[in-house]
């Protein structure tokens, strides 16, 4: 919770019975530094896959060290995925190192991004004995998968696709899509949708926790697997795909702390816009003290007319996993400074065990690599059994 100090007593303990759900329990990742991970004991066989089993595949871009955004986001949400897998669940969570191609990347600055996501992913308490974690760009069934499934792929749909738009507006930091025009496009950004959609289907995946924007390419996926499923029945004239289902993971929307009319974003060129999941505790203070707020008295929430104590209050919230009404109904009588200091206070607390442990995993080179040559190996094991029935019921093998 926050720091003594900072929270009245009587904020302190209202904080505490607004919780709605126990915060996951954070397992340092140094604790796995020296096990061998025995691949039996994550990876079960495509074939003994039963109605009641989930197979959940979920991804992230490696874009290096995430921001608070990205972590309250996807990645908390991982770690409560983890934690609430039944024991014949498979978990599969990968950095998809393709997607990042669509856009320009330096090789030396990707390279070292790829393995700070993969240090922070381990930090946060995801742990390779119980989740698949693994580059996807290991995995060459993803590419094999993704061209099949663009010779079945209909252009209409993905000019239908909207992200990549969204996308190119994000990377040349521009006001609005209308400023982007076709002309920008390349074929990767146009068919990332189809790889996406092969990074599902070639192991399986049951369940797709994404965002509300990943929606529409859930969808694609779900048409293509009913094609192909249609087309191509095979001997047992059974359905090799299931359809994927969309699990929408609520995450708070964490906006930046310079310009709360847009979302936190590390292509932001405001190094104070955004908080990461490596700053120090001095780091932390300095950006939330200069997060614009407004001259209004008291504290209320109110996304539309005061965003920026809103989105102080939301991340306030979302680090002490209680209720964002029942946190501004404490600050009404209180100033920008209070909240400022409290949220400080309770993002650093929120942080510190995770930047630790990063700091001690990240520049053990032998063990990630060990951790990612693993996780590509059992995440291979579930995608040849897949791949194998595509190529017999395609007529190549």
């Amino acid at each position: 919770m926050i720091s003594a100090g900072r929270v009245c007593l009587r904020a302190r303990g209202a904080l505490r019975q607004h919780i709605a759900h126990q915060p996951v329990k954070w397992r340092p990742a140094h604790e796995l530094n020296r096990r061998k991970f025995s691949q039996s004991s994550v990876v079960a066989s495509q074939s003994d896959q039963t109605p009641s089993k989930r197979v959940i595949l979920s991804g992230i871009q490696p874009t290096g060290i995430p921001h608070l955004g990205n972590y309250l986001g996807a990645l908390s949400n991982w770690v409560k995925l983890q934690k609430s897998a039944k024991p014949n669940d498979v978990l599969l969570f990968s950095i998809v190192g393709w997607h990042a191609l669509t856009l320009p990347q330096d090789p030396s600055t990707l390279r070292s991004a790829r393995d700070d996501m993969l240090a922070v992913i381990l930090s946060i308490g995801i742990e390779p004995t119980r989740s698949i974690l693994f580059h996807q760009d290991h995995n060459p069934h993803h590419a094999e998968l993704c061209w099949i499934l663009n010779c079945i792929t209909p252009m209409g749909k993905l000019r239908r696709m909207t992200t990549w738009k969204s996308r190119l507006a994000a990377s040349r930091n521009a006001g609005s899509e209308d400023e982007i025009d076709e002309s920008l496009l390349n074929a990767g950004l146009l068919t990332y949708p189809v790889l996406q959609a092969a990074d599902v289907l070639v192991y399986r995946a049951t369940h797709v926790p994404v965002g509300e924007d990943q929606r529409q390419h859930i969808e694609l996926t779900r048409d293509l697997a009913d094609i192909f499923n249609r087309t191509f029945k095979g001997d047992k004239k059974s359905r090799l795909f299931p359809l994927p289902i969309y699990v929408d993971t609520p995450s708070k929307r964490v906006l930046s702390l310079r310009d709360p009319s847009s979302k936190m974003s590390k292509s932001s060129p405001d190094t104070a816009s955004r908080i990461l999941l490596t700053d120090t505790a001095s780091q932390i203070k300095a950006k939330i003290r200069s997060a614009v707020t407004d001259s209004t008295q008291g504290i209320t929430y109110d996304p539309v007319s005061r965003p920026g104590a809103s989105n102080l209050l939301t991340i306030l919230a979302a680090c002490t996993d209680s209720d964002v009404t029942a946190v501004a109904k404490l600050y009404e009588t209180k100033g920008h400074a209070e909240l400022k200091n409290d949220v400080a206070d309770a993002v650093e607390e929120l942080l510190k065990g995770p930047r630790a442990e990063f700091e001690k995993i990240r520049h053990e080179k032998a063990f990630l690599d060990d951790v990612a040559r693993q996780g590509a190996s059992r995440a291979m094991q579930h995608s040849e059994a897949t791949m194998r029935e595509v190529r017999t019921r395609l007529g190549l093998a």
